[in-house]
């Protein structure tokens, strides 16, 4: 089968990308002139460049294939950068999912956990179906909402498509890094404090799978979540320290202090005009139980997950090996 991805340099699309391949499939991808292309050395893929904010470039990427998978995606979690996330993230969406319509191929969007509501406590986790109450309006939580509701909107429409939501994941191929950067600000370093909060930790490659699978077997207009282990921050970077040798953290932040350092985050932001990772929307988001049942897409897709400790363990070996690793 022949498949169209955008996102293909990024995290879960350069995985994703892999796992086609692995499967005998026939891969588009979408680059820019930004792109980080050693995401695609070696891989025998037709690459499309151009820019997912024109449309008439998007309208041309359901056009003889057999699905689109839509992986590309901002990630800012703050209170700026809003109107930039709806442009990067929201219209190429829509635009995508009415071009998908038009042609007759279905479409995968790839989402996020961060669409959905948190759990109400360490005890609890969330499915498909606890959108409320909402997490803190940050420039990506509002833009995926938006993204997700353009699709169901179009799929309303005759869109054949299905949304899958993945949670925080690690694993290789991590360029940019992403979940690979918490990992580096731990090599080697004391870091005592660390959020307050849980997530749900995925090895990436079992999310690639995960979103394969929903377009093999993934009913139109659902939603599929793909999460894994629901542990504590204080949890998962004790496991990083162990993976990478650092000193283990001491403790989880305390909601007040948390709301604190993010004041003094946004105070930063006001002096310099330019907001840090660290603000308020971020440290709010740190100390909830991003905690999620993946039982539906366990049931409907046969979703799985390999233990933590071995993702997070092929995660470091795979940004060892990377050049600007080497010295850490």
């Amino acid at each position: 089968m022949r498949f169209t991805v955008t996102g293909a340099t990024g995290f879960v699309g350069n995985n994703l990308v892999r796992a086609l391949l692995d499967g005998g499939h026939e891969v588009r991808v979408t680059t820019r002139p930004s792109s980080d292309l050693r995401a695609l050395d070696g891989l025998d893929v037709e690459q499309l460049h151009g820019d997912l904010t024109d449309p008439e470039f998007v309208s041309t990427l359901p056009r003889d294939v057999d699905g689109v998978f839509h992986c590309a995606a901002m990630i800012w979690i703050g209170r700026t950068k809003v109107d930039l996330s709806r442009r990067v993230n929201v219209e190429p969406t829509c635009n995508l999912a009415e071009a998908c319509r038009v042609e007759g191929v279905r479409m995968i969007h790839v989402s996020s956990v961060d669409a959905l509501a948190s759990a109400r406590n360490k005890r609890a986790q969330c499915d498909e179906s606890n959108l409320l109450p909402r997490k803190p309006d940050c420039a990506y939580t509002v833009s995926k909402r938006e993204s997700e509701a353009c699709v169901m909107r179009a799929v309303d429409r005759g869109l054949n498509a299905t949304v899958v939501n993945p949670s925080f994941m690690v694993g290789p191929y991590d360029w940019a890094p992403s979940s690979g950067k918490m990992m580096l600000s731990l090599a080697g370093r004391f870091v005592p404090f660390t959020p307050g909060g849980g997530v749900s930790v995925a090895d990436v490659r079992d999310v690639a799978s995960g979103i394969i699978a929903a377009y093999e077997r993934g009913r139109v207009g659902e939603r599929y979540i793909l999460a894994g282990h629901n542990v504590t921050y204080l949890h998962l970077w004790r496991l990083m320290a162990k993976v990478t040798g650092s000193p283990r953290p001491w403790l989880a932040m305390g909601s007040r202090v948390a709301r604190l350092v993010g004041i003094g985050g946004d105070a930063w932001r006001w002096l310099s005009s330019r907001e840090s990772l660290i603000n308020s929307a971020a440290l709010r988001m740190g100390q909830l139980y991003h905690y999620y049942d993946s039982g539906k897409a366990m049931a409907e897709l046969n979703y799985a997950t390999r233990p933590l400790l071995s993702a997070l363990e092929d995660s470091w070996r795979w940004l060892r090996q990377q050049q600007p690793v080497a010295a850490v």
